[in-house]
């Protein structure tokens, strides 16, 4: 299937625009692509609370968090890691939108961590910001959503690798405890040389020189990038972690590792969904608004956390009336 349409007449309007792709800009350029697609994406639909915080990072500073609150009872909690290569994204313009949409369709509680980014912050900064969100976030679990509430962890490109990290640094770590993790276009792998990275069809919004771009400011160790902190792919085991959704691009430089952690994932023993857009690139799930895919995306999403609420409400139903 070819990429769509909508997709297509986006890359040519950026084309015709003259914007130069990311990895022939600085940081500070790159991050000013943010404001453009919450332009044309426009303000999320309203959700019953918001409430904006700030944790210690550990340097001496604070990081920001977003809660984002459904009308009526939550039935989860959604920890979602925003993308944008550890380099850029943030929380109020790309990802606010996406934390609503999830909020309302999910009626779920999502915390929106806005982790600190490379390379004023360069590797371990976002996964140890993020693993101190997701820390409060269980602790927080009975305000947030009600005890026995499932915790979610969730993330796209970057973000779905830090989710990824947080099962590992949970699981390894004796917690919390995380029940589902929801991987979209995860990175997982440093390996450049894949054959979805080398394919001159998914050359597109993001590209293998993009994706060297962001490593070298993330990680530039590039010995440091195979351990399992940076690259969850090469973990030396993957049993005992939650549950997954993993959601891949077909034009996607990213594609195979998705698919690669997914199949270590089920090798281990864990209950895995893979999903693929056929005919969608990266960057597509937070294109709110801008591509048709990001409807189909959301809704996709949160079909699969609904079910999988529901199943384990099932479960537990069981195991109460059990005499």
């Amino acid at each position: 299937m070819p990429l769509d349409g909508p997709s297509q007449a986006l890359l040519a309007q950026l084309a015709e625009s003259g914007t130069p792709p990311i990895h022939e800009s600085t940081p500070a350029i790159a991050r000013m692509s943010g404001p453009v697609f919450a332009g044309m994406s426009g303000p999320g639909p309203e959700v019953a609370e918001v409430t904006d915080l700030k944790l210690p990072d550990g340097d001496g500073g604070r990081f920001r968090m977003r809660v984002l609150r459904p009308a009526g009872t939550p039935q989860s909690i959604i920890v979602y890691f925003h993308g944008g290569g550890w380099v850029i994204g943030d929380i109020d313009l790309q990802y606010d939108h996406v934390g609503r949409r999830l909020a309302n369709l999910t009626s779920s509680t999502v915390v929106l961590v806005n982790y600190r980014k490379a390379p004023e912050h360069p590797f371990p900064a976002a996964i140890d910001d993020s693993y101190a969100g997701l820390t409060w976030a269980a602790e927080h679990t009975a305000d947030l959503a009600g005890d026995g509430a499932p915790l979610i962890v969730a993330g796209d490109s970057a973000g779905g690798n830090i989710a990824a990290v947080m099962t590992l640094w949970a699981r390894d770590r004796s917690g919390p405890s995380i029940d589902y993790q929801v991987l979209v276009y995860p990175v997982t792998d440093c390996d450049f040389d894949t054959p979805s990275y080398v394919d001159p069809e998914n050359q597109l919004l993001l590209n293998r020189e993009t994706m060297r771009w962001f490593w070298d400011h993330y990680l530039p160790d590039e010995a440091a990038r195979t351990t399992p902190d940076a690259s969850p792919l090469r973990a030396a085991d993957h049993g005992g972690l939650p549950p997954a959704l993993v959601y891949v691009a077909r034009y996607d430089p990213l594609h195979d590792e998705g698919v690669a952690y997914a199949r270590a994932l089920a090798a281990a023993g864990v209950p895995v969904a893979v999903e693929e857009a056929p005919d969608q690139m990266h960057a597509f799930f937070q294109m709110a608004d801008i591509l048709p895919g990001y409807e189909e995306g959301i809704g996709l999403v949160s079909r699969h956390i609904n079910e999988f609420v529901a199943q384990r409400r099932t479960e537990r139903g069981k195991v109460g009336a059990t005499p």
